[in-house]
């Protein structure tokens, strides 16, 4: 919290004004924003098919990266990896990972992939790009991030029919 309000150039009273839960509530927010963010652009991406649709899911992580240098990442994996809690965070962010997944196998699905495909590569996607974010933080690069992106997008194009 303190780094929050140290960030915001606020009073650290200003900061627990508007998270009176504490860092609790202020986890739950960010994993609710990530969510949001990340459906809206991945809708984006899904009007154009699922190629589209990976590489817009892939271009907010780097940009969080980029723009933080190196220092952000997701906060619904950092939600996921603590250590269980006695809120909902835990079920916040297993319903974040499991909204991807399903807008990811829909698009894969329309263009053509069987549902096991369809639900198997959506999960590898949201997995692979969660690891490789967490990669790219400690390598200051995104070059696992861009290697990742290359292969899974092969991947889509080998399940999908158009």
């Amino acid at each position: 919290m303190r780094e929050l309000a140290k960030h915001a150039q606020a009073p650290l009273g200003s900061t627990y004004h508007y998270f009176p839960g504490g860092k609790s509530q202020l986890a739950a927010e960010a994993v609710r924003f990530a969510e949001t963010l990340t459906v809206r652009k991945l809708a984006d991406g899904l009007a154009a098919g699922p190629v589209a649709a990976l590489r817009s899911f892939t271009d907010i992580w780097r940009k969080v990266l980029l723009d933080s240098d190196f220092r952000a990442g997701c906060p619904v994996l950092a939600v996921a990896i603590e250590d269980p809690v006695d809120d909902d965070r835990p079920q916040r962010a297993a319903a974040a990972f499991e909204n991807w997944t399903t807008l990811l196998a829909r698009s894969l699905r329309d263009h053509g992939a069987d549902d096991v495909d369809a639900q198997q590569t959506a999960t590898l996607i949201v997995a692979a790009v969660e690891g490789t974010v967490a990669m790219c933080r400690v390598e200051r690069s995104t070059r696992a991030l861009d290697q990742t992106v290359d292969k899974l997008e092969f991947l889509v194009r080998s399940v999908t029919t158009n």
